[in-house]
């Protein structure tokens, strides 16, 4: 199946025009990855809280553990931006929690679009069974850059993987990058400094958790999986299972 959807180049005054001005965001046509980009800038001590940097193409694009993120020029929204919470209100034991939090305010936002997204502990975004899209998470000293993709264009014969959608496929109709990332970021502007503030979004997370209700296998590096039913998610971001066990790190396999 393939799809007519447009992949207009990523413009920055326009994208500058509808965002507010707590992000700075950078564009950039070609790189190897946005995380990358925006680590080394952290690492030169010239990033700033608020800073994004998008990109039209990845060549190195990755996920978490390191799993290649792929997809063609234009078609995914494919960026990475940096916060640093304030210490005072937040310790850094909570940071943990920033990538649900942008998780939970990207999809709350693009069901507002009509899509169906929900949420798949720790990092993905799923309509129905399918991934639309994923984030990756670095810790800083100063705070946390979180990498974003997400599939806007891709035809059937484009994706990944078997398992995977965009939001075209979906019959998502606001699909113009250059507006749809203003509109993400704005919204996770308030949420974010909600946060900040002391509201922890575990509630609103959980309701659009897919995993949360779930008996799911969790497979973690260097013990055996686990089964057990998703119960609940903590204000660190943490998974709970009925067995009492919690799991911080893992990859999450939904049972039928």
């Amino acid at each position: 199946m393939g799809t007519t959807a447009p992949r207009a180049p990523l413009d920055q005054k326009a994208i500058t025009a509808t965002s507010s001005q707590y992000w700075r965001v950078s564009v950039l046509d070609v790189t190897a990855s946005t995380q990358d980009d925006l680590i080394e800038k952290v690492s030169n001590n010239i990033a700033q809280n608020g800073d994004v940097i998008i990109a039209n193409h990845q060549s190195a694009g990755r996920g978490r553990l390191d799993r290649k993120f792929l997809a063609p020029p234009s078609s995914a929204l494919l960026f990475s931006l940096y916060l640093t919470p304030n210490i005072e209100v937040r310790r850094k034991d909570e940071w943990s929690f920033l990538p649900l939090l942008v998780g939970y305010s990207f999809a709350h936002t693009l069901k507002k679009l009509s899509a169906d997204v929900s949420l798949k502990w720790p990092n993905d975004f799923m309509i129905g069974e399918k991934k639309v899209g994923g984030m990756i998470s670095t810790l800083q000293p100063d705070g946390v850059v979180i990498g974003v993709g997400i599939n806007i264009s891709m035809s059937s014969q484009e994706l990944p993987v078997e398992n995977a959608t965009s939001l075209a496929l979906e019959g998502v109709a606001k699909l113009d990058r250059n507006l749809l990332l203003p509109i993400l970021l704005n919204a996770l502007e308030k949420d974010f400094n909600e946060w900040e503030t002391g509201r922890d979004f575990v509630d609103e997370y959980t309701h659009l958790s897919s995993t949360v209700g779930s008996r799911v296998q969790i497979e973690i590096s260097g013990r055996e999986n686990v089964e057990g039913m998703a119960i609940a998610i903590d204000k660190s971001g943490q998974l709970h299972l009925d067995s009492g066990l919690v799991v911080s790190v893992g990859d999450v396999l939904h049972l039928r």
